[in-house]
């Protein structure tokens, strides 16, 4: 089994400069990228079995963390949509080779239609779990009280508590506003590869309808969606896992 290597890479240059920390494995077929969710990195759940499903089978693989995130450089309240879509694509460019397939989860799965439109040549494939296509604002901006919108106005900032950490974390005027540039449900969105989109239906966080709305965007692409029924905005359980390897194993194929 070739062994997997733990890299750096450093994207942007000047002030903008940060480092990312990336896991690459070796070996046959279109790299599987792994790209990761707002504040989760490449040691969660869905990211470690991707990599020994691709270890298993002998596949090229890669993992990074955000700028921000995990091992990586920065601070997460300076990171923006567009700054870690940039994370993304040098990450690829460097080490995924041409056309490889993208997976995406939750705020990955925005990054991934993103990256998927400046690259090269189009991607091989893409799985998106739950993905929260134009969060900041749809799922964000669009549900904050007057208050909280006050707040970060007025402030620059607001902590938000989450059911995913003890400690809130920030969003930030510059992260809602820098998100408005890359929006991408108020028209057409053309990937050029086929899309598996995997989406629990008791998600509290990226409504199932919202992947729908999603859909309803890659008219021109072929895309299929697997609704779950129980299915939380996680999808992490065993059985989750399983349909996870399934879709990839089948655009990757």
């Amino acid at each position: 089994m070739p062994e997997i290597t733990s890299l750096s890479l450093t994207v942007g240059e000047g002030a903008e400069a940060r480092e990312i920390a990336l896991l690459v494995r070796p070996g046959t077929g279109p790299c599987v990228v792994w790209l990761g969710g707002f504040r989760s990195d490449m040691t969660a759940t869905k990211a470690t079995a991707l990599d020994a499903w691709a270890a298993e089978k002998g596949r090229a693989a890669l993992r990074f963390d955000y700028s921000g995130h995990g091992g990586s450089g920065g601070r997460f309240e300076d990171g923006t949509i567009g700054s870690w879509t940039e994370d993304a694509l040098a990450a690829i460019e460097a080490h995924a080779g041409p056309a490889p397939v993208l997976v995406g989860s939750s705020m990955g799965g925005w990054i991934a239609l993103l990256v998927a439109r400046r690259m090269a040549r189009p991607p091989s494939g893409l799985v998106l779990i739950a993905p929260a296509v134009d969060f900041s604002e749809a799922l964000m901006w669009d549900r904050f009280s007057e208050e909280v919108r006050a707040e970060i106005l007025e402030t620059g900032r607001w902590l938000r508590h989450s059911d995913y950490a003890p400690e809130p974390y920030p969003i930030t005027r510059r992260f809602i506003e820098e998100g408005r540039d890359h929006l991408l449900l108020g028209g057409p969105i053309r990937v050029g590869a086929p899309i598996h989109i995997l989406q629990g239906m008791r998600d509290p966080d990226v409504p199932w309808e919202h992947a729908l709305r999603t859909v309803e965007r890659l008219a021109e692409d072929d895309v299929v969606v697997t609704l779950i029924k129980d299915g939380d905005h996680r999808l992490s359980r065993d059985e989750d896992i399983a349909r996870l390897l399934e879709a990839v194993d089948g655009v990757a194929s």
